[in-house]
């Protein structure tokens, strides 16, 4: 590996840790304000809403800026950012509407910072498939052990502490990333298209998924994905709470078992993809998720629970190795930013209506209503999708682009 990614992994180890405290403090600050299960949704979309209003013009601006330092100045001003919650949590004026609002600006730094590093990666890695998947069963794994593993529990631990700790925590996260960032090594500048305007050229990487089967549907999965999961996470602190008699700490350990699966989901991504083909892998993890959700609806404790969020974790760990490395090895440099952006924003965009649809079934139907709805969803999504990532259509991908990352990898 390159020196460079050495670096660039240690900074997303620290920043995962603090994703990891604010992912598990969040729920729980808005669950100390309020219980009406809306109200919990507001927050949980709101970090999700930037995608839906600037994904695609940010990976078209993404393609035009120096990606390196797209990546330090958003994690810095996310750093920045978490000072205002913080404040608020010591002044006791903490409230539902400063929480949504610092997901949504928190969510548009993500957008640029994610957009900018998967653009990033390649270029570092010259292309090279082989190193891609390594590259991101590494960083995919890191993420998983600290944003699930190590962060939940600390930021439940840290909340005990006091409000504004777990946000100060996640905010010094925010400040080691950007610097180690900023050390990077520089890459090759992105060529904007002469003559183009920013929505020309945002159109053109939104086409450019819409019209390839493939990549079409390495976008579909995780949009339909994204309606189950956030259904399930809008509702899963009370479902927590309500009917399997978990607390604040407990609710942290619960999330550590989705990453304990996920972490091994990364580790093993790499020998499912040679064993099945990577196409084959994608689909049974994907069916392995949807599954693995309907256990956790029908579960009647919390050991129970976590197995099935365990098994959940896994299929999501493997497929957010292999379907990444895949599109980074197929898609052209200079729609890289754009055609990440257009992917994420279709999963993005659809989380908002599964924050929402999670909380009117709990509402209307009962706390466990939106997590069988969600096993239905992905289930359903797998089916559709099948033919579309299959592996004769994989291989004729990789073989197209070839020649393109051939001399590059040189």
């Amino acid at each position: 590996m390159p020196v460079g990614f050495g670096r660039l992994w240690t900074a997303q180890t620290v920043s995962s840790l603090g994703d990891g405290v604010t992912q598990a403090a969040l729920p729980l600050l808005a669950l100390a304000l309020t219980r009406d299960p809306m109200a919990l949704a507001v927050v949980t979309a709101a970090g999700t809403l930037p995608w839906l209003l600037f994904g695609v013009h940010g990976g078209a601006l993404v393609d035009r800026w120096d990606r390196r330092r797209t990546m330090w100045i958003a994690d810095a001003g996310r750093a920045v950012l978490l000072v205002i919650p913080a404040l608020a949590a010591v002044l006791d004026v903490l409230s539902i509407p400063l929480l949504a609002a610092v997901a949504f600006l928190l969510g548009l730094g993500g957008l640029f910072f994610d957009t900018a590093a998967t653009a990033y990666l390649p270029e570092l890695l010259r292309r090279d498939p082989a190193l891609l998947e390594r590259a991101n069963s590494r960083l995919r794994g890191t993420q998983t052990a600290m944003s699930g593993f190590a962060g939940p529990p600390a930021g439940s631990a840290l909340l005990a502490l006091g409000r504004s700790v777990p946000l100060v925590a996640d905010a010094v996260s925010f400040t080691l990333s950007a610097l180690l960032v900023r050390s990077l090594p520089a890459t090759s500048a992105p060529v904007a298209e002469a003559g183009e305007s920013l929505l020309r050229q945002a159109r053109a990487g939104a086409a450019y998924v819409f019209k390839d089967r493939l990549l079409l549907g390495l976008a579909l999965r995780p949009a339909v994905g994204n309606i189950a999961f956030l259904a399930v996470e809008t509702v899963l602190p009370l479902f927590a709470h309500e009917r399997l008699g978990i607390h604040t700490y407990g609710y942290g350990l619960l999330l550590t078992a989705e990453a304990t699966g996920g972490l091994l989901g990364a580790g093993i991504a790499s020998f499912l993809g040679r064993r099945l083909g990577t196409g084959t892998a994608l689909t049974c993890t994907a069916a392995l998720e949807g599954l693995a959700v309907m256990g956790l609806a029908a579960a009647p404790n919390a050991y129970a629970a976590g197995c099935a969020l365990a098994v959940c974790g896994a299929g999501m760990g493997a497929t957010m190795v292999l379907a990444p490395s895949l599109r980074q090895a197929v898609v052209p440099p200079h729609l890289m930013g754009r055609v990440a952006s257009t992917s994420r924003m279709l999963a993005m965009c659809a989380a908002p209506f599964g924050a929402f649809l999670g909380g009117w079934l709990a509402t209307a139907y009962g706390i466990r209503t939106p997590l069988f709805a969600a096993a239905g969803l992905l289930l359903t999504m797998t089916a559709i999708t099948a033919s579309m990532t299959g592996n004769r259509r994989v291989d004729a991908a990789l073989t197209a682009a070839a020649p393109a990352t051939a001399p590059a990898a040189v």
